[in-house]
């Protein structure tokens, strides 16, 4: 397993994960839409090809020109509050696309599958932290488009051998320490980003839905993984199901959950200045506390966080904040006239 296909490689999780693959020495090509992801966070060495992942042609002639023998998938919407109110897209775009996506694999022979899943195949639960075997009841049709493509996954390794795992993730944040790459969306919804665009001035102020949850500070809690240590897992992952580890699907996080106070209070030690925060009434469907049981990352892919700390979260995001304030869109005066062209 030497030349990797990452799908959705110009995103946020994709992009560093792409960057930690080349250093641990393998041969990486990107195929994304640019749809939300930044050709300018794909590395200048990486062929990034422009297209989409239900384009068989061009899926069959990247993984012949490229030699692929392995693929990590990100490529998907993933909104939950933009899935409730298209869920026709996040079944199109999700769901139903990477079945195209799949098929074209396996008359391609590919063996080795890494799937970008999440949290959002569990729902509401009443067992915490979550194990993998929780029952599936996703409540958005984000999380469903997601469940319904980890099962596919069983199908096909039954009928064409693939080799594959399904990495639940929770709460993705962070970025590189140096400030070169990081988190960039439009709109963004993630809590730590839009508590720092807060302190920058680009927000008047941070909400906080909900103060009266069943927790310490009345605020929910939830478990948050360094973009750095989920782009390990993904390596970690592969290596495991090269090495034969069964296939299946893996929690990615630390166990530990921080509140959202306790976000806003580190963000604020962080950055050296007070936020403005306003507290509104909960949002409907929202849990008081989301924490992942990660015993089996730890043990089949021989994982552990290593930068996941709040501190070192808020740190490295602030960083990225302060060196890119208009995010990827400053860096629009590189000249990127590298994509890759097939044909």
């Amino acid at each position: 397993m030497n030349h990797v296909l990452v799908t959705g490689g110009a995103g946020y999780i994709g992009s560093h994960t792409v960057c930690y693959l080349l250093e641990r020495g393998l041969e990486v090509v990107v195929l994304d839409s640019l749809t939300t992801g930044h050709g300018e966070a794909v590395p200048h060495s990486v062929p990034l090809y422009i297209g989409d992942i239900s384009d068989r042609e061009l899926v069959s002639q990247i993984i012949n020109r490229h030699q692929i023998d392995a693929v990590i998938h990100f490529a998907a919407h993933s909104s939950v509050s933009e899935s409730i109110a298209k869920p026709d897209l996040y079944f199109e775009e999700n769901t139903a696309k990477t079945a195209v996506f799949l098929s074209t694999l396996m008359k391609r022979g590919i063996k080795q599958f890494i799937l970008s899943s999440t949290a959002a195949v569990y729902g509401l639960v009443n067992r915490l932290p979550i194990p993998e075997e929780t029952n599936k009841k996703p409540i958005n049709p984000y999380g469903l488009s997601k469940w319904m493509i980890e099962q596919q996954l069983e199908w096909l390794e039954r009928a064409y051998g693939l080799r594959w795992m399904a990495l639940r993730y929770f709460n993705a944040a962070g970025a590189m320490p140096d400030g070169s790459m990081g988190e960039d969306h439009s709109p963004e919804q993630h809590l730590i980003p839009l508590v720092l665009k807060t302190a920058q001035g680009k927000r008047g102020v941070i909400h906080i839905f909900g103060t009266d949850y069943p927790t310490p500070d009345g605020t929910c809690i939830r478990d948050y993984i360094h973009v750095l240590d989920l782009a390990r897992a993904h390596y970690c992952a592969l290596m495991a199901i090269n090495n034969q580890v069964p296939s299946q699907a893996v929690n990615v996080g630390t166990g530990k959950g921080y509140s959202v106070k306790e976000v806003i209070a580190t963000a604020e030690a962080v950055v050296k200045q007070m936020i403005p925060v306003v507290e509104k009434e909960r949002r409907p469907g929202d849990p008081a506390i989301l924490l992942a049981d990660a015993y089996h990352a730890k043990k089949l892919l021989q994982w552990q966080p290593q930068y996941s700390d709040l501190y070192t979260i808020i740190e490295n995001a602030w960083q990225w904040h302060q060196l890119h304030p208009e995010g990827y869109q400053g860096e629009r005066s590189l000249n990127r006239s590298l994509y890759s062209k097939l044909g």
